[in-house]
């Protein structure tokens, strides 16, 4: 196998791929990224320490360990980009992209067109970490009822409306109400934004998220996982509604048991919007 570089953001799925590649006798090379990175990633791997905005230096020491893959994986918080120290790459490949690049998948694509301009072949979470992308059909004991079904209908509907504008992947929706739409603060902020207005005395609200249109899958598919499900119960969800193979699902059993715990249904959904990659 060529050797694997790992474009590390928080969570567990930059470990999990170097501990997948590790054990089948392959060797990795890791770009943690200040701020961003829990160091517990990289203890004991080859990586280096890298500051976001500095593309040229870390190009520079992808190749310097010659890597031939890169994959893109664990969330990343971002930051405005007047906060960031743009190197010269970084700052042509900005003037280059323009507007699109204001938009969360337009910067993700502008990255990996950069990784390929050098020669590096990007690849997605889904094909170094086989059997991690959720399913079709509900996985917990509770499913959705007739309502829930109705509010999983208006998010999607929601979401359709606004992939164009590549804003955010999630929404809360409760009584056919839109709670909340995820946006720069992340699902599990979102999730708690729902809760503080969500309607008392009614079935909780419903979480749905999708990959948007046309969105590049090599980098920031949907991830759900155990703390995804504490976050909706503390939140006073009812069900969790996720694309079926479009969604990272991480440590599967974990989060099937604790949704079951709480009677929570969690739900794999067809693809509804047109995947133009």
């Amino acid at each position: 196998m060529p050797k694997l570089g790992i474009l590390a953001g928080g969570g567990v799925l930059p470990r999990r791929i170097a501990e997948r590649r590790l054990e089948g006798g392959d060797t990795v090379f890791v770009i943690a990224f200040e701020g961003q990175t829990d160091p517990a990633t990289v203890e004991g791997l080859e990586h280096a320490w890298m500051r976001l905005g500095a593309t040229g230096a870390t190009l520079k020491r992808l190749r310097e360990a010659s890597v031939e893959e890169v994959v893109m994986a664990g969330p990343m918080r971002r930051p405005a980009f007047s906060d960031l120290s743009l190197d010269m790459r970084s700052a042509k490949a900005l003037a280059r992209a323009g507007r699109k690049a204001f938009g969360d998948d337009g910067l993700l694509s502008l990255i990996i067109e950069e990784l390929e301009r050098d020669g590096f072949r990007v690849v997605g979470i889904d094909d170094v970490l086989g059997g991690y992308l959720m399913p079709e059909g509900t996985l917990t004991a509770t499913a959705p009822s007739e309502e829930a079904e109705h509010d999983i209908a208006r998010g999607l509907e929601v979401l359709m409306a606004l992939s164009p504008a590549d804003v955010g992947q999630a929404v809360a929706v409760q009584e056919g109400l839109v709670l909340a739409v995820e946006a720069v603060e992340g699902t599990d902020a979102m999730i708690a934004r729902a809760g503080l207005v969500k309607r008392d005395g009614a079935a909780g609200p419903v979480l749905v998220k999708i990959k948007k249109l046309g969105q590049e899958r090599r980098a920031d598919l949907p991830t759900i996982g155990v703390d995804t499900v504490r976050s909706a119960v503390s939140a006073g969800f009812r069900g969790i509604a996720v694309e079926s193979g479009a969604t990272i699902l991480v440590d599967r059993d974990a989060v099937v048991a604790a949704a079951d715990a709480e009677k929570l249904f969690l739900t794999g959904i067809a693809a509804v919007l047109d995947d133009s990659r």
